[in-house]
């Protein structure tokens, strides 16, 4: 449907977003959403369909924020190989965490801790799922430069994706400070930078 973007729809976002955050997605009331933004049961539901879809248009920003930085950020490697760049590892997603998300905390935290019953209550395996395709679609070109020293299967790129995505996420899961974040961030760029260079070959 059609988005309302009048001052009362930014009041519900507003008072939706309080709500999922105090009380999570499952547990969240429409009727005290509209409490919040001082509208009626009727009146809300003009602003959506539903409690999922009012769910999703607080969360799917932040998503896009990801999805837009993971298609750029391959399309940079890209570039690097194809004009015999050395260095790849110009930006990676430690620089995404440092930029994008550990700044925004609350935002992300409400996505990774709050969704449970909604469509994005496995984010994080969604995330490394889509990141997967994305190498996937990268590696061979890495191939045909010779960059790679060795294949790498799927299952192999799953797992340890999986394991760098969630030591990235930790954070935010958890609530660190940003100070405390940022600590750990390098640790997790210490561990898995190399380990990733040497897998790729680069």
């Amino acid at each position: 449907m059609p988005r309302d973007k009048t001052v009362s729809h930014k009041k519900v976002l507003a008072a939706a977003r309080e709500e999922f955050m105090e009380y999570g997605f499952e547990n969240a009331s429409m009727r005290r959403i509209g409490e919040r933004c001082s509208m009626t049961a009727a009146g809300l539901y003009r602003h959506c369909r539903d409690k999922a879809d009012l769910f999703r248009e607080v969360v799917s920003p932040s998503v896009q924020k990801i999805d837009d930085w993971l298609e750029a950020h391959i399309s940079r490697c890209l570039r690097c190989v194809e004009t015999n760049e050395v260095d790849l590892w110009k930006d990676s997603e430690i620089d995404m965490m440092r930029d994008l998300i550990y700044p925004n905390m609350e935002e992300y935290r409400l996505l990774l801790t709050k969704a449970r019953g909604s469509p994005y209550e496995s984010f994080l395996h969604d995330l490394t799922q889509r990141h997967q395709s994305l190498l996937l679609e990268f590696l061979p070109v890495l191939y045909e430069r010779g960059y790679a020293p060795r294949r790498i299967d799927p299952q192999e790129l799953h797992l340890l994706l999986s394991a760098y995505t969630t030591a990235l996420f930790e954070p935010v899961v958890h609530g660190y400070s940003r100070e405390d974040a940022f600590r750990c961030l390098e640790t997790v760029e210490a561990f898995f930078l190399p380990g990733w260079k040497q897998v790729l070959g680069v």
